[in-house]
């Protein structure tokens, strides 16, 4: 594998993925927010929302995030990923892509907030969707390493540490 990249992609590991989305759509408090990038005032391309226990605040991209409460459907999948992942969640960002245009541009999770020891985790929910992973370093010519994957309904992805700290990814 290459260097600094830590993965493991459980293809199908949530077999009522598809059972769950109208729920999860139903019970999150879906946010579109505004970041500030490059000097500049977003929308941001897709629906948002910080959850996890009080006091998980996060930031990025100009943002001050404050946790909402732990609904049900996210409690229990959360439950299930820690399981998963031999680690412990305390909040979880959770993304809806509503289409083919919602997208997150090339970023590493790797904010003061979060801790650079802990695996970051991604489960998939709907349609499958193209996930890279671009290398930080460049080679003698310039180039960097890049890694497609397509992520399908109930796909889970891990990111073990150093990956944050080496490669950024992006869901364009």
């Amino acid at each position: 594998m290459s260097a600094g990249l830590r993965l493991r992609h459980h293809s199908g590991w949530l077999a009522e993925a598809s059972a769950l989305l109208p729920g999860l759509r139903d019970e999150v408090p879906w946010r579109q927010e505004m970041v500030r990038v490059w000097g500049r005032t977003h929308r941001v391309p897709r629906l948002t929302c910080w959850m996890g226990d009080t006091g998980a605040v996060y930031r990025y991209s100009g943002l001050l995030l404050r946790p909402e409460p732990w609904t049900p459907l996210v409690c229990g999948l959360r439950r299930r990923v820690e399981e998963a992942a031999g680690c412990e969640y305390h909040a979880v960002l959770l993304n809806l892509y509503r289409d083919g245009d919602d997208r997150m541009g090339w970023h590493a999770d790797d904010e003061p907030e979060l801790d650079p020891a802990a695996t970051i985790a991604s489960l998939s929910l709907g349609a499958t969707r193209r996930f890279q992973l671009r290398s930080r370093h460049r080679d003698q010519n310039g180039r960097r390493e890049t890694i497609d994957l397509d992520l399908a309904d109930g796909d889970l992805l891990l990111m073990d540490p150093p990956t944050q700290r080496h490669w950024q990814h992006q869901l364009p």
